[in-house]
């Protein structure tokens, strides 16, 4: 999407323009100039009933001159607009550009003005919101060959354009990354294997100059990568340990890693899942599709830090050579793992790849995973559980997430469970201690191979994947952490 910034006075070629309304119109600066836009008829449009109430949103085709339709966006009190506010307001905007087939959107900046957000905030939250919101998945149906109509320019009218540009510039890489998460999230695991995983990966590190490293069956099983191996085992498909190193520095010192669960089908293994949860679990690699945007972002903006990118993908199948309960694997790390639950397969692919970043000298780690049905269980759909071992790094964190608007809640990680993670009459650690407290478990599991290194585990299985339709999209693949993950790297940057 291309970004222009003008002048209020412009007049500038556009299908569509979006207008903030709240209360007292009138007091937005500019607003006289600006509505002689509407050729008199403002006025009469409020009169006659045009709402400001919020996540409405009226058209009137009633402009003249070079913008013949009008996008009234409702925003209620300008006083008490937020920035989580704007953004589901431009959210549910790009949605409707999306119906309405609008490849060039004008926005009056100063309209959504107002409480704690500023000119240069609205800037960036219409090109991210309005990206996200216009998103839709290129499916494989068959019936019908009209081409999608997407949102291809964008002009901000505002007093001094000039600052305004890089803020949009910076959000549309934002909500273009989102995308193409959710693209990752929303393909079938017969066509994202972890071979194309890793070919996706490889171009990813081509464009934006990332070095790329790809490990096979092979070169994992010379490392001993049992932990990941064996959830592969009953695939005919090959694993992959996907590595990217973004080098923000002079010398590629003190870097963080990024770890994603890239599972590209799972079926619970012999615990096998019933019929109704095994749908859907072409998005286990929803972690993966998180860091993968992460990288795009940093690819793109280019951040004074470090970072690792690890992945370790598979799929996790059924067949006489598939790994199985009561089964002991030896890990990467060393550790031996008695296998107690084959559906609890994540946290074995997670083990492997952060002993792998710390191999590869990341001083601080986080992992996000679609990793256990107890995440929603606890928090919902709507919420991201986290654990830490590092309240300072932690906190760091949790401030990028509140910047994007991505409800993270931390649960308690206490020397209780540890013991019970390391239970075993046979091995150094289990798989799956049990039902109760299984988020922490699953997380838990994954922070006995971080150690004392600085670490944070993520879990997403709520909200990495829409059940409908939302302010910011469709159904399906959300993106959710690309852009808390791309903040929180800005905000640790030397």
């Amino acid at each position: 999407m291309k970004i222009n910034v003008q002048n209020m006075d412009a007049q500038t070629k556009a299908d569509l323009l979006i207008v903030g309304l709240s209360r007292h119109p009138e007091n937005v600066e500019g607003w006289e100039t600006f509505a002689e836009r509407f050729d008199g008829k403002l006025a009469d449009w409020i009169k006659d009933g045009l709402t400001y109430d919020t996540t409405s949103l009226t058209i009137y085709p009633a402009l003249t001159g070079d913008i013949p339709r009008v996008l009234f966006v409702g925003l209620n009190d300008r006083k008490k607009l937020t920035e989580e506010g704007i953004r589901s307001a431009f959210g549910l905007a790009g949605k409707q550009l999306l119906k309405e087939k609008v490849k060039t959107a004008a926005v009056y900046v100063e309209s959504f003005v107002g409480g704690e957000v500023e000119a240069e905030e609205v800037a960036y939250l219409a090109a991210e919101g309005l990206t996200m919101g216009g998103y839709r998945f290129a499916d494989y149906r068959t019936t019908s060959n009209e081409a999608e109509v997407t949102l291809e320019n964008l002009v901000l009218f505002a007093d001094e354009p000039a600052e305004l540009e890089q803020a949009a510039t910076v959000g549309r890489v934002y909500g273009e990354a989102v995308n193409e998460a959710r693209t990752l999230v929303n393909l079938p695991g017969n066509i994202l294997t972890a071979t194309a995983l890793a070919d996706y990966v490889r171009e990813l590190g081509g464009a934006y100059g990332i070095e790329t490293e790809i490990l096979g069956k092979k070169e994992m099983e010379e490392l001993g990568m049992g932990a990941i191996l064996a959830v592969n085992q009953g695939s005919v498909e090959e694993p992959r340990l996907i590595v990217m190193k973004y080098k923000g520095t002079e010398s590629f010192e003190d870097p963080v890693a990024l770890v994603g669960k890239g599972v590209t089908f799972d079926t619970g293994g012999y615990s096998i899942k019933p019929k109704d949860g095994i749908v859907g679990m072409k998005g286990d690699m929803g972690g993966a599709a998180a860091v993968l945007g992460a990288m795009r972002i940093i690819g793109e903006l280019k951040p004074a830090k470090n970072v690792i990118a690890v992945i370790g993908s598979t799929d996790n199948m059924i067949s006489g050579d598939a790994f199985k309960p009561d089964d002991v694997i030896t890990s990467l790390s060393g550790k031996t793992i008695e296998i107690l639950n084959t559906d609890a397969e994540g946290r074995l692919v997670l083990a492997d790849a952060v002993t792998y970043a710390k191999q590869l000298g990341a001083t601080q780690i986080v992992d996000v995973a679609t990793l256990t049905g107890g995440v929603i269980v606890a928090l919902g759909m709507d919420k991201t559980g986290a654990l830490t071992n590092d309240e300072a790094f932690f906190e760091t964190f949790l401030a990028a997430s509140v910047d994007t608007g991505e409800f993270v809640w931390r649960l308690p990680l206490t020397e209780s469970d540890k013991k019970r993670i390391r239970k075993s009459d046979v091995a150094d650690l289990n798989n799956s201690p049990g039902r109760d407290g299984h988020m922490i478990f699953g997380g838990g599991f994954v922070g006995e191979f971080a150690e004392g290194t600085p670490w944070i585990h993520l879990d997403i299985a709520g909200t990495s994947a829409a059940p409908s339709a939302h302010d910011f999209g469709p159904k399906g693949g959300t993106g959710i952490m690309v852009r808390t993950l791309a903040t929180f790297v800005d905000k640790l940057q030397n």
